[in-house]
């Protein structure tokens, strides 16, 4: 192996490179799953969230739900 070999990328991360280079989004949104996990996962936690924050606001206002 020679001292001008080292240097060199294979020929698919450069296509892989150049594919991600030409999306013109946010860096975290460029893959096909990415916007599963960067949008949908928080909304649905969040989502989750709130209802049971609600949910409980709900039971401490009328009473329910009280060991006696």
């Amino acid at each position: 192996m020679g001292s001008e070999e080292i240097g060199k990328m294979p020929e698919w991360v450069m296509q892989r490179q150049k594919a991600l280079q030409s999306v013109h989004k946010l860096i975290h949104l460029k893959g096909p799953t990415d916007k599963i996990t960067s949008v949908i996962i928080p909304a649905a936690l969040a989502a989750t969230g709130l209802s049971l924050i609600g949910r409980g606001v709900y039971h401490m206002a009328t009473g329910k739900g009280m060991i006696e």
